[in-house]
């Protein structure tokens, strides 16, 4: 408890991850306000609609997560830190469960604003009725949760903000949907590149939900996984060299 109380004072002590978690919430709430008020009445009837803007907030959570991890590589902070707890992978979970429980919070804000705010503004009943509604909402957390935990992940193994940065963002919003153009073998890929599977999870009861690889629930423990062997593979290459 006390390496959480540390790392949770050590984020909320600069100004980065404030400006993070609204710029996130603005992302996120200000897609869903456009997408009500310039969707013809009537079409607006899919609750995953409203949150057209997660993957831009997810985008913006991972600058956060990343940024946590490299600042201190930068002002070599992160050397008093592994003297103060030997233990490096303990002081690197404690800070990566920080950033994670700050990620769910702010995802599942920003998921249940977006959908209130359309909610309010369109005539459409988007009540959330069914489970893959409320996963398609309250899933929005977990995705910027697990989010988190890679970009923490590739910080760890960059150490370098503008190297990490550009890595994480390049691949989450370019890469994967690029890989989609390779001949003849770029789509089965693509069904398992990790962020399209987070996105399957999310809107898994689509119109192609039964040509996908993995179920929703699969789909929410690929990415899991995915998630927990890069922060595995970063706390062993964390612990082989120097600070």
């Amino acid at each position: 408890m006390t390496l959480l109380a540390v790392e949770r004072i050590k984020l909320f002590t600069t100004r980065s991850p404030w400006w993070c978690a609204l710029a996130a919430l603005a992302v996120v709430i200000g897609f869903a306000a456009i997408i009500s008020g310039a969707a013809p009445t009537g079409e607006l009837t899919d609750v995953s609609l409203t949150q057209f803007g997660y993957g831009f907030g997810m985008a913006v959570i991972m600058v956060l997560a990343a940024l946590s991890v490299t600042t201190e590589y930068r002002f070599s902070t992160i050397r008093t830190t592994f003297q103060a707890v030997p233990n490096r992978t303990a002081a690197l979970l404690a800070k990566t469960g920080v950033v994670a429980i700050l990620s769910l919070v702010i995802g599942e804000i920003a998921a249940f604003g977006a959908w209130g705010l359309a909610s309010a503004m369109r005539p459409e009943d988007l009540a959330l009725d069914t489970a893959a509604e409320w996963t398609s909402v309250a899933g929005v957390g977990v995705v910027f949760a697990l989010a988190s935990v890679i970009a923490i992940a590739v910080g760890i193994l960059i150490r370098h903000s503008a190297g990490a940065i550009s890595l994480v963002l390049i691949y989450a919003l370019a890469v994967e949907n690029l890989i989609q153009l390779i001949p003849k073998i770029g789509k089965d890929i693509y069904d398992w590149m990790p962020f399209h599977v987070a996105d399957r999870f999310l809107t898994g009861s689509g119109p192609t939900a039964a040509e996908a690889p993995l179920s929703q629930a699969g789909s929410l423990a690929y990415f899991a996984g995915f998630a927990l062997v890069l922060l595995v593979i970063s706390l062993v290459v964390a612990n082989k060299r120097d600070a």
